[in-house]
């Protein structure tokens, strides 16, 4: 072929790579159309009963009206929320695999493990924040100390004696609480549980005289009256609970909260991520899911915005704030 010739036929090469291309989208696109034509499922990576098992179970019900088709909410507990990160990794980017992960999956925990091998960042698709939980230092109703200072005092006087509980090594109760004792120069002993419900068991029974607990997940007792509030981790009093003080009052500037985001694995269509966007800010924004949130002391808007852009934009921001406070705070890696 002829220099003239080739460049001639450029023009009519490259036409027919876009409509290629052209036909190759229209073609995801129409199959994408019909989206959901089964039921999804939304992997959280803790006990049922926990944070963000209530956050999961709260916007899935209400995805399920919004979308048409079921939205089946599977406990998947361990390593931190890691090992069900890990399979909604692996699962196919095509919308029927979602997780209602917590800022422990998506900020804290792959720091923490040796092992990891999730990158939050590179392996998910957000998709949409979902709200907040304040963190609130709890205590059984036979514990001595009953303001922060007091605690603070104890834990002095008794250095590693005061035993006190989360919902797992690795999940932002337990990194809230190590930025705790940096704070005040104090050193407390950690129980790991797989999940919030099995150590608020054991904290209503007295077997741990306190945890370090989702609002969320215990407002139940507090209002039966069967534990204690010593103080709350968020940087304001929580409407909930405005007689309960903030750790800031003693320690100014202290302030943690866990936040939940849905999230699809990486390289998931676009027009899936924006329907199940849609669908998740109409949950909500549900007058009842409003309330829901509202009676378990979680907000259902904040930092993390209403589009996949916002929340994979605060997703980086958490990365190097927690990454930051594991360094600060000297909290070891582990396997």
């Amino acid at each position: 072929m002829t220099a003239t010739r080739y460049w001639r036929s450029v023009p009519i090469r490259a036409l027919a790579i876009v409509l290629a291309l052209g036909f190759v989208a229209g073609t995801a696109f129409a199959q994408n159309a019909g989206f959901p034509d089964r039921p999804l499922k939304m992997i959280v990576g803790f006990a049922a009963g926990g944070s963000t098992d209530v956050a999961a179970r709260i916007v899935a019900q209400k995805m399920s009206e919004v979308l048409g088709q079921s939205v089946l909410v599977e406990n998947r507990p361990g390593a931190s929320g890691l090992l069900a990160a890990e399979d909604v990794v692996k699962s196919p980017a095509d919308g029927y695999t979602l997780m209602m992960a917590s800022q422990t999956v998506l900020a804290v925990a792959p720091r923490l493990y040796r092992k990891a091998t999730v990158d939050p960042i590179k392996d998910f698709a957000p998709v949409v924040y979902c709200g907040a939980s304040p963190l609130v230092l709890v205590v059984n109703p036979s514990f001595p100390a009953h303001t922060t200072s007091e605690v603070i005092a104890m834990a002095k006087a008794l250095p590693g004696k005061i035993i006190f509980g989360t919902g797992g090594a690795g999940t932002t109760p337990h990194i809230a609480s190590e930025m705790f004792q940096y704070a005040a120069g104090i050193k407390m002993t950690h129980v790991p549980y797989r999940g919030e419900a099995g150590a608020i068991n054991d904290l209503v029974a007295g077997q741990i005289p306190a945890m370090f607990a989702n609002l969320s997940a215990i407002m139940g007792q507090l209002k039966a009256g069967t534990v204690r509030a010593i103080a709350v981790t968020s940087p304001e009093r929580s409407p909930l609970a405005p007689d309960v003080p903030t750790v800031a009052e003693t320690l100014p500037g202290f302030a943690a909260e866990t936040w939940f985001g849905l999230i699809a694995p990486a390289g998931t269509p676009h027009d899936i991520i924006a329907k199940l966007n849609t669908a998740a800010l109409q949950a909500l924004a549900s007058p009842d899911t409003k309330k829901r949130y509202a009676d378990l002391g979680m907000t259902n808007s904040g930092a993390g915005g209403t589009t996949p852009e916002q929340l994979d934009a605060y997703m980086k921001s958490e990365v190097a704030k927690w990454a930051k406070v594991i360094k600060d705070a000297n909290i070891q890696p582990m396997d």
